[in-house]
């Protein structure tokens, strides 16, 4: 088995060679280069989708997880806040939809939010996400590599897949050819092909599949920006309410595990997936958002970070409306006419919570 890896867990997955093309350092690989702290919830991506069943599944197994392993995570909670009438409304829809699915949600009074995080400003209503968190993503990929590697599997880091030839359809197997950094070829070949390349992934499907069933990628970057002084201090992960259509979920406060703030992601549409440059002009707007909801946030302290990438199938909303909104799922599929071969692609936002449950469905696909 080959394994092309972005996010998807190992775990459950038969060992086998994983390639990842470029950092030591798996979750920069394995999150397409985005550090994705929080282990979201599954509120936003409607009632039937891929991402809504893996990441409610993905959310209680990492959980599970971190609590068996050892793995540092925190139960923070987030809020979604609605600063007018407008917005309150989308939050009733939010906390219906969440109902229906079974993920708890609940409003709280603005006179508890004042009390128990004073520097938040809601004007108009919070909606409570209780089994939002964050986790240590370096400790639980550290764990996760080390689980795949005790099980028999083998990692090749900083290898690039120059071609991949499907033999007799792949009912032959796969013959895969790669380089060295030194320069220095190889190749191989598998019974079974998984691509979960991340960023890579709809480049790398689309040099095995027909032209008829190619896929388009698109690179959606978003910045991160510090926040170095003491104070504010919120300990709740705080979320605008979504816009309608947005590509994203607006600039959002979230720390890391050591408490630290940070702010972001915006969305920016770039043609090159290697674009991680920060740029300087989406450091304003983002301060105006941000201070929507945290009017005492000290401007100066606010700095450009870094940038990350998300692997998305299409410009449309990130937030599942209903039709005509854009919303794309997740890909998983065991592609028809080249046996063994499973695509994943598209595995943005919340891949990191979704992983173990990504590799129980990889499993199944194979396997049953």
């Amino acid at each position: 088995m080959l394994t092309f890896f972005g996010l998807t867990s190992f775990e459950s997955v038969e060992p086998g060679i994983s390639f990842t093309s470029s950092n030591t350092w798996l979750t920069f690989d394995t999150q397409s280069r985005f550090l994705e702290y929080v282990i979201h919830a599954g509120i936003y991506y409607g009632p039937t989708s891929l991402k809504t069943e893996l990441c409610l599944k993905g959310k209680q197994m990492m959980y599970d997880v971190c609590q068996k392993q050892g793995i540092p995570y925190r139960n923070c909670k987030k809020w979604i806040l609605a600063q007018d009438e407008q917005q309150h409304e989308q939050l009733d829809k939010t906390h219906e939809f969440t109902k229906s699915i079974g993920v708890p949600t609940h409003f709280i009074s603005l006179t508890e939010a004042a009390a128990r995080e004073p520097d938040v400003l809601a004007r108009n209503a919070v909606l409570e996400s209780p089994t939002t968190g964050i986790i240590d993503s370096h400790t639980y990929m550290a764990y996760l590599e080390a689980d795949f590697q005790s099980k028999g599997g083998d990692l090749a880091c900083h290898t690039e897949v120059v071609s991949i030839e499907p033999l007799a359809s792949g009912s032959q197997g796969y013959q895969v050819k790669t380089t060295s950094p030194s320069g220095e070829g190889s190749s191989i070949t598998a019974e079974t092909l998984i691509n979960s390349a991340g960023l890579a992934a709809v480049p790398l499907s689309n040099s095995i599949l027909p032209r008829d069933r190619h896929m388009k990628p698109y690179y959606a970057k978003g910045s991160y920006y510090s926040y170095t002084a003491p104070h504010p201090k919120p300990k709740t992960l705080i979320y605008p309410a979504p816009s309608t259509g947005a590509a994203g979920l607006g600039t959002h406060l979230t720390m890391d595990m050591t408490g630290a703030l940070r702010f972001g992601p915006d969305v920016e549409w770039v043609d090159d997936p290697n674009d991680l440059s920060v740029n300087e002009e989406r450091l304003s707007p983002a301060l105006d958002e941000i201070k929507t909801y945290l009017p005492s946030i000290n401007r100066e302290k606010v700095q450009l970070d870094y940038a990350g990438i998300r692997p998305k199938l299409g410009k449309g909303s990130a937030v599942a409306r209903g039709k005509g909104d854009g919303f794309s799922d997740f890909y998983i599929k065991k592609e028809e006419g080249f046996a063994g071969f499973i695509n994943l692609l598209g595995i943005e936002s919340p891949g990191l919570t979704s992983s173990l449950a990504i590799a129980d469905m990889v499993e199944d696909l194979l396997y049953k």
